[in-house]
This record gives structure tokens, sequence and C-alpha cells, in this order.
């Protein structure tokens, strides 16, 4: 169905929708048997009469119309301004992930008290350091978990170089299931030695107990490279499935939204691709609907010559000239009419142009002969022309009949 009658139907049922007495005009009764049949219920002003009193002919519909400024494009959207839904622009929704595993809620304590790097270390304070760390060992034997983080705290201050004590009370916090305290000493055990088995050990535990599976397993992994045993196995026991399904899980839905990204690229290229071919097939349309008033010629056709002329003429000539050709324009252009092909003022011979099959083939092309008129409107105007290796040489070829060449 034609765009526009399509256009000028859904204004008049939106117009029906905001006023249906529209509907009870005598001249749609047709329409209103239409919707019966179909089982629509109509408002009681659709059956109302409309047209009481003196009328004129014209439809109450069409007045209705009228009233309405709309202006529809061959290029209009029939379906309305409301684009069409596309599920390409939504977000993927991704599924649930069943993990197994018990995990502890955060702990939100203030941070531990740290060591001071830049304090020297004497054999005296590593000693010292030595001896808390015994204390501390001793109150963990007995669960005195509090007692040991003290004593702990002590040897850290003595001897804040010492990763292993940073790990040490790393697996306290853990006891007292505190993985952020745990993973704030394992941090520091490991800045001090990368290389801390139980640095990683105590950080890979503690992601664990927080839920951070795949962190977890990677901090786990390293441990035992660096020193396995039996305890870290059995953690990446438990880590490593849901660590599995949530890698498996991101490398899915990672996957899905690439492939959406390329559908929806294809389908915006192909919109695009779309538009520019109706631009250009609107462009041609309207450019050969302006020139189809000349086809093969000026209008009323060439035999006997240019029936009523070329009003106004090239006055003065052609302005600046034509390079490569009449210098300083033609002198007397194409004064008042051209009535016969045998010649006419200024020493035209219009059979010249009639018997040169080339040119009046050019002729036939609505290109050069938009251009033609074009100038004839504005001898001014010839100049837009002069780079189109088309259409200069056919008016340069036509300047010279008009000048006596042959």
């Amino acid at each position: 169905m034609d765009a526009t009658k399509l256009k000028e139907l859904k204004l008049f049922i939106e117009q029906c929708k905001t006023n249906p007495s529209l509907l009870s005009d005598p001249s749609l009764s047709f329409f209103r048997d239409y919707l019966d049949s179909l089982g629509a219920k109509l408002p009681s002003a659709a059956h109302k009469s409309c047209c009481g009193g003196s009328h004129d002919h014209r439809s109450h519909v069409a007045e209705e119309m009228e009233d309405v400024d709309v202006d529809i494009d061959d290029d209009a959207d029939v379906e309305g301004t409301e684009p069409e839904h596309d599920e390409l622009d939504d977000d993927i929704v991704e599924s649930d992930i069943e993990l197994e595993g018990e995990t502890v809620e955060p702990d939100n304590d203030p941070p531990q008290k740290m060591g001071d790097p830049s304090v020297e270390v004497t054999e005296e304070n590593r000693e010292a350091s030595q001896e808390a760390k015994g204390k501390a060992m001793e109150a963990i034997s007995e669960g005195k978990f509090d007692e040991a983080i003290e004593h702990l705290t002590n040897a850290i201050t003595l001897n804040p170089t010492s990763a292993i004590m940073y790990a040490t009370r790393a697996t306290v916090y853990i006891k007292m299931k505190k993985p952020n305290a745990a993973i704030r000493d394992a941090t520091a055990a490991l800045e001090i030695n990368p290389d801390s088995a139980k640095g990683y050990k105590s950080k890979g535990i503690a992601l664990a107990m927080l839920g951070k599976w795949v962190e977890a397993a990677k901090d786990l992994h390293t441990a035992s490279t660096i020193d396995y045993d039996d305890e870290i196995n059995s953690w990446l026991k438990k880590v490593k499935p849901n660590a599995h399904k949530i890698e498996e899980h991101k490398r899915k839905y990672d996957r899905l939204r690439k492939e959406r990204e390329e559908k929806r690229a294809e389908r915006d290229r192909l919109r695009r691709k779309a538009a520019a071919q109706a631009a250009y097939e609107k462009a041609k349309k309207k450019e050969q609907s302006s020139s189809s008033g000349m086809p093969g010629g000026f209008p009323g056709g060439m035999p006997g010559g240019f029936p009523g002329g070329m009003p106004g003429g090239f006055p003065g000539g052609m302005p600046g000239g034509m390079p490569g050709g009449f210098p300083g324009g033609m002198p007397g252009g194409f004064p008042g009419a051209m009535p016969g092909a045998g010649g006419g003022p200024g020493n035209i011979d219009m059979s010249k142009i009639l018997n040169d099959p080339e040119l009046m083939s050019a002729l036939s092309d609505p290109e050069i002969m938009a251009a033609l008129q074009d100038v004839m409107k504005n001898p001014a105007n010839f100049a837009k022309h002069q780079a189109n290796p088309k259409v200069a040489p056919v008016i340069a070829k036509m300047m010279g009949k008009f000048g006596g060449s042959t």
C-alpha cells in the first residue's frame, strides 16, 4: 500500500479516537458497517447525525482533516514516530549460578595495627619479636585468639620486616572468621616476601570465606606450587568447582555480548545503507521529475526551431567566457526567438543543431537539459557547470553552432 495513503489512514484513525463523532458522517456508513461486522464496539457518538441544518457538500470528515496541518513525506515512517522495539537493544540478563560452599559475613572492624617499615630492627628486637610469637602460638593452642593477636601485634611492632609474623597473624584472623583483616595481613606479608606460601595460603582461604572463588583459587594454586600441603589441597577442592562455574558463566555471556554487538553493528550498517539508498532513489526521482518536462529537447520539441525562443536570450554573452573557447562570452547572446530551423537573428542556423546526431543525442540527457535550463534562466549560472565534463562540451558545441562554426 502506498506510504502516503497509509499515513493519511493513520491520521484519520487518530482523529476518530479523539473525536468519535467523525464516524457519524453519512459518507462513512460503509466504514461503520465494516467495523460492526468485525464485532467492534463503537461509541454512541459514532451513530449520531452530524448534518443538521444547512451544510455545504463537503463531508464532516474532510472539514476535520483540513484543520490538521500534516506534512506527508514520501519517506515518512508509516509505523509512526515510535521506533519498533528491537531485542538487540536490550541488555542481556544473566542467569544465576548455583554455587556450593559456605561463606561468612565480611568483617568491618577498623584496620589492625601494622608495623612501621622504616624502623631499624636490632638483633635485640628480633629476639623479642620471636619471644612474642612463641607466646602467641601458645595462646592459639589454648584457643585464646584475642590474646594471640596481641602477642603477634607486639611481634610485628618489634620486627615489621618479618613476613612470617604478618602471615601468622592472618591465620589467627581466619580462625576468628575475620577474612578482611586476614587479607590485609596476608597482603603485607606478600609485599615483604612475594614468595610467601603462607601469605598466599592465608589470602586464598580468606577470599574463599568471602565467596570470591576465582581469586581464591588463583592464590591457593600459587601457594600449592610454592609449598604444597594437605590444607591447601582441601581448600582447592572446595574452591575450584565454583571458580570453574563462574569462569564458564563469564565466558558464555562475554561471547553472547560480543555476538549481540556484532549483530547490532551489522543491523546499523544495513540501516545506514538502506537510508542512503532511499535518499539516492528520492534524489534520482526528484531529478527525473524536474527534467521530465523536456525529454529529448526543449518543451514543444525542436522541429522548426525553438518555439517562442529563449526569453531574454543570453544578454551580454556568457559572463567570463568559456575556458578553451569563446573568451569574453557571446555578445548578443540568444536574442529574441528562433522561429525556424533555417536560421534566425544573429546568424543562428538551427539546422546545424537538428542535423548534428551527437548534439541531438546529448540533448536527450536529462542532466544536460537541466543544466541548459539553468543557464537559460540565468547566464551567470554557467560558471557552475564549467567543471562538469559531461555538460560543458555540449554547451561549447552549441555555442560553436550559434557562432557560425560547423
